[in-house]
C-alpha cells in the first residue's frame, strides 16, 4: 500500500484573503489539521493554482488533499483529481459571504473558516479514493429493453438504435403500434396545427422492422426479470408456450395506458346505445374511413355532443382524480372529423375547463372556424338509445338545461398499463406466505398482470404513485423508477399526449444509456452519476437486523444464507440510506462514512458556556438544502456566524449517531435541512427525507435520557430554491436556542 500524504490547499481569492486571516488558517491545518503540505494561493483555480496541486501528487506524493476555498459545488472541473482522495472547505459561500461585514464580525467569521478548515482536514483523513465497483466486469451488457410495442415504446427503441445501441422490443400483442394504431388520425404536431394529422404508425413500425439493431418480439411478455443496470437477465414468453432468454443492460417500460372503463360511469350514459368513449369513436372514424361516421346501428350522425373529464378530474374518490391532458384536444380532433365530412353536423365540445398543451390554441382556433361549438357546462346525467340527451349545468349563466344528440362522446382518461401495485402485493405476499389459501391464489393472479415480472424482494413491478402510475418524478428524476436501470416512458409515466409520448421516450431512452454507461465503469446511477464510490459493510458487526435491506428504496441489498447483507452495487445509487439505517454502523462507502462526518462534527471548536458563542450543527441534503445554502451566500444573504453546515448525500443518511455525538460534544443544536417528502416527494433518493423524519420522530427518547430539550434537534423541509427561507431559518433558530440557553452538555464533551 502506498504511503499516505495530506495536503491541504488555501484560496485567498475571491476576497477570501481579505477578509479572513489566510496564515491563521494554514496554521490550523498544520497544528490541528495535521496535513504534511499547507499552500495558499491568490487564485487557486486557475490554471496555474491547479497545476501547482497537480505537480504536489505527481511530485510530492500527496494522495489526501483538502482544498479550502470555494463551495464544493463550484469548480469542480479545475479540482478534480481523480486520482487522489479530495475534500472540499467552504469559505466562500459559507463563511465570506454569509458573514455579515463589519469589524465587530470580524473574530466570528475568522472562528467559522477555521472550522471548516478543521472539518475539510478531518473528512479527508477518513476518505479512501474510490475505485469503481469491483464486479463492473459483470457489468458489461449495453443492449436496451423495450417493453411496449406502441408509439413510446417504438420511439425509445428507435432512439437507441439510432445512437449505436442494439435495443430488444417486446410486445404482448401480434403487431407493432399500441393504441396509437387504433386511430384515425392524431393531434397536430406541426406547423400550421390547424388540422388532424396521419398517426405515422404504419412508417415508424417500418422504420422498426427495418432497423438492423432492433430485435422484435411479437405475441411476447416478460415473465421474469433479475440482474440489475448492465447485466438483466430476463425470460421471454412466447403465445406458443416457447419460453427464450435476453441479456440486456437496461429496460423501458412503455407499456402505454387503457382508457378509463366507461361502464363506470352508469349516469353519464356508460354501457347505453349510442354512448362511446374516445376509443369507441376512433373506431367509428376509421371504418368511416373519411366519410359520413355512423353509429354501430347504422345511422349516420348528424349531431354529436362531446362530454369532457367524463370520471376525470373527480373531487369524490369514486373516479380518477388527475386530468389526463390530452383529452381536450383529442375532442376538438374528433369534433373535426364530423366537420370535415360534413359541416352541417353539429358539434358542441362540453368542458368545465378547455386544456390544450403546446400549440393547441392555434388548433382550438381551427376548430371554431370549421364551426365547433364549444359550450362551458358540467353533464349531470347523459341518456343514451336512438335519440341521446345530456342534461347538464350551462356554467356561464348558471342554469339547467339539456341539449339532444345522436351520439355522445365521453372523454374518459387514461389508466396506466403498470402492472401490480406493490402495496396490495405486499399485503398478499405477506399472507400467502403464512399459509393463506386464498392469498396464494390472489399472488398468482398477481403476477399474470404484471409488466416486468421482477424477482426483486420489493415485488413483481416498479413502485406506482397512488393513481397507478410509474413512481418517476416530473421534477427531480423523470423516467428514473425506483429500480435503478428501469425508466418508464410514455402514458405509464404519466397521462400525455402522442407527441409528448414520443418525447418522452427519447428521454428515456437517454437514461438507459446512461445507465448502461455508468453500469460499464463501476459508476453510480442518477442523481451521483459521477460516483465511483459503493457500499460495504463490517460483517463481523452487524446484527443482522435487516433494517438496510429494508430500508434501502432501490431493491439493492438482499440477504445471504446467514441473513448478512448483500449488495447489489448497480442497482444502488450511492444515496447512503442504509448506512443512516445501520444501527451499529458497520455500512460505509470509501468516501462517505460514519466517519467522515462524524470525524467533522468533533473537529469544529465548541466554545465554554461562558464565551457565549453557540455551536449549531446544520445537516444539509446535497440536492437541495445545501445549494440553497450556497445560493443564499451568492445572493449576499447574511445569516448566524455561529453554524458549521455540513453537506449529506441525503437525509437518508443521517446516522443518529451524529446526532448524539454532537450535543454530546456541546453543540447547542442540530439543524436538519432536506426534501420535501410525501406524496409530492422532491427527494432525490425518493424516501431518504421519509426515512429521516421516521428516525427522527423515535430520537426524543434518547434526548431526554440526555437530559437535552427535544427543541434542540429540529428538522425542516427545503427546496433548491429557497435561499432567502434558509437563511432565516438559521437565525430564528439561533433566536430560539438563545432563549433556551446553552446546552447542559457544555464542558462534557
Amino acid at each position: 500500500m502506498a504511503d499516505i500524504k495530506y495536503a491541504a490547499y488555501i484560496c485567498s481569492g475571491c476576497g477570501i484573503g481579505d477578509k479572513m486571516n489566510v496564515a491563521g488558517l494554514e496554521k490550523v491545518a498544520k497544528t490541528e489539521g495535521k496535513m504534511a503540505v499547507i499552500k495558499n494561493h491568490p487564485f487557486l483555480c486557475n490554471a496555474e493554482g491547479v497545476q501547482m496541486i497537480r505537480d504536489d501528487i505527481a511530485n510530492d506524493g500527496v494522495t489526501h488533499l483538502c482544498i479550502a476555498a470555494c463551495s464544493r459545488r463550484s469548480k469542480a472541473e479545475a479540482f478534480s483529481f481523480p486520482t487522489v482522495a479530495v475534500s472540499r472547505a467552504n469559505l466562500r459561500e459559507g463563511v465570506l459571504w454569509v458573514v455579515a461585514e463589519g469589524a465587530d464580525h470580524d473574530e466570528v467569521r475568522q472562528e467559522m473558516a477555521e472550522d471548516y478548515v478543521r472539518m475539510g482536514c478531518a473528512e479527508v483523513k477518513k476518505m479512501k479514493l474510490p475505485e469503481g465497483n469491483p464486479n463492473k466486469g459483470d457489468a458489461q451488457n449495453k443492449r436496451i429493453m423495450v417493453v411496449g410495442g406502441g408509439m413510446s415504446g417504438m420511439t425509445a427503441a428507435l432512439a437507441a438504435a439510432e445512437a449505436g445501441y442494439e435495443a430488444v422490443l417486446v410486445e404482448k400483442t401480434g403487431a407493432l403500434g399500441g393504441f396509437a394504431s387504433k386511430l384515425w388520425k392524431r393531434v397536430p404536431f406541426s406547423s400550421p396545427y390547424a388540422e388532424p394529422q396521419a398517426t405515422g404508425v404504419e412508417e415508424m413500425v417500418a422504420k422498426v422492422t427495418g432497423n438492423a439493431k432492433i430485435k422484435v418480439h411479437l405475441n411476447t411478455t416478460v415473465a421474469e426479470t433479475g440482474g440489475a443496470p448492465g447485466r438483466f437477465t430476463v425470460k421471454l414468453a412466447q403465445e406458443s408456450g416457447a419460453v427464450s432468454d435476453e441479456t440486456v443492460g437496461a429496460i423501458v417500460q412503455a407499456s402505454g395506458f387503457t382508457p378509463y372503463d366507461m361502464a363506470k360511469l352508469p349516469e353519464l350514459g356508460g354501457g347505453q346505445a349510442n354512448v362511446v368513449d374516445q376509443a369507441g369513436l376512433e373506431a367509428l372514424a376509421k371504418t368511416a374511413n373519411g366519410g359520413a361516421i355512423k353509429r354501430a346501428d347504422g345511422k349516420e350522425v348528424k349531431s354529436v355532443v362531446f362530454v369532457q373529464c367524463a370520471g376525470q378530474r373527480d373531487e369524490t374518490g369514486t373516479h380518477l382524480s388527475y386530468c389526463s391532458g390530452h383529452c381536450c384536444a383529442t375532442s376538438i380532433k374528433q369534433a373535426m372529423y364530423f366537420k370535415d365530412a360534413n359541416p352541417d353536423v353539429d358539434t358542441v365540445v362540453m368542458y368545465t375547463d378547455l386544456r390544450v398543451p403546446g400549440m393547441g390554441e392555434d388548433f382550438y382556433r381551427s376548430a371554431q372556424q370549421k364551426g365547433v361549438i364549444f359550450t362551458k357546462g358540467k353533464a349531470s346525467k347523459v341518456s343514451g338509445g336512438d335519440s341521446c340527451k345530456v342534461d347538464f349545468t350551462d356554467l356561464i349563466l348558471d342554469e339547467q338545461t339539456s341539449i339532444d344528440a345522436d351520439l355522445v362522446v365521453l372523454a374518459t382518461g387514461q389508466v396506466a398499463n403498470a402492472g401490480v401495485n406493490l402495496d396490495a402485493w405486499t399485503e398478499v405476499n405477506t399472507a400467502a406466505e403464512g399459509g393463506n389459501e386464498e392469498a396464494k391464489v390472489q399472488r398468482t393472479e398477481m403476477k399474470t398482470i404484471s409488466v416486468l415480472n421482477l424477482n426483486y424482494r420489493q415485488g413483481p413491478d416498479v413502485p406506482q404513485f397512488k393513481h397507478g402510475f410509474a413512481d418517476s418524478h416530473f421534477i427531480c428524476f423523470p423516467y428514473e423508477t425506483r429500480r435503478t436501470g428501469i425508466y418508464a416512458a410514455g402514458p405509464t409515466r404519466r397521462p400525455m399526449d402522442m407527441l409528448q409520448a414520443t418525447e418522452d421516450a427519447t428521454g428515456a431512452a437517454l437514461k438507459a444509456i446512461q445507465a448502461v454507461e455508468n453500469a460499464s465503469q463501476g459508476r453510480a446511477a442518477h442523481p451521483r452519476a459521477w460516483d465511483l464510490s459503493f457500499p460495504s459493510a463490517r460483517l463481523e458487526g452487524c446484527t443482522q437486523c435487516k433494517r438496510c435491506t429494508v430500508e434501502c428504496p432501490f431493491g439493492a441489498i438482499d440477504e445471504d444464507e446467514k441473513r448478512f447483507p448483500v449488495f447489489n452495487e448497480q442497482r444502488c445509487r450511492r444515496c447512503g440510506t442504509c448506512m443512516g439505517a445501520c444501527p451499529v454502523r458497520v455500512i460505509s462507502f470509501e468516501n462517505y462514512s460514519c466517519d467522515t462526518v462524524g470525524m467533522q462534527i468533533k473537529a469544529v471548536n465548541v466554545p465554554d458556556e461562558d464565551e457565549e458563542k453557540p455551536r449549531i450543527l446544520v445537516l444539509a441534503c446535497e440536492n437541495d438544502a445545501y445549494p440553497a445554502l450556497d445560493m443564499a451566500g451568492v445572493q449576499r444573504l447574511t445569516y448566524s456566524a455561529y453554524v458549521r453546515a455540513i453537506p449529506v448525500r441525503c437525509l437518508g443518511s443521517v446516522n443518529t449517531i451524529w446526532i448524539t455525538d454532537a450535543l454530546n460534544g456541546g453543540y447547542d443544536g442540530v439543524m436538519m435541512m432536506g426534501c420535501k417528502k410525501g406524496d409530492d416527494y422532491q427527494c432525490h433518493f425518493v424516501k431518504g427525507s421519509e426515512m429521516a423524519s421516521y428516525r427522527m420522530s423515535k430520537i426524543g427518547d434518547t434526548l431526554k435520557q440526555m437530559g437535552i430539550e427535544s427543541e434542540r434537534v429540529v428538522t425542516h423541509e427545503v427546496a433548491i430554491t429557497d435561499n432567502a427561507r434558509v437563511a432565516k431559518l438559521i437565525d430564528d433558530y439561533v433566536a430560539e436556542l438563545d432563549k433556551l440557553g446553552p446546552s447542559p452538555m457544555k464542558g462534557f464533551g
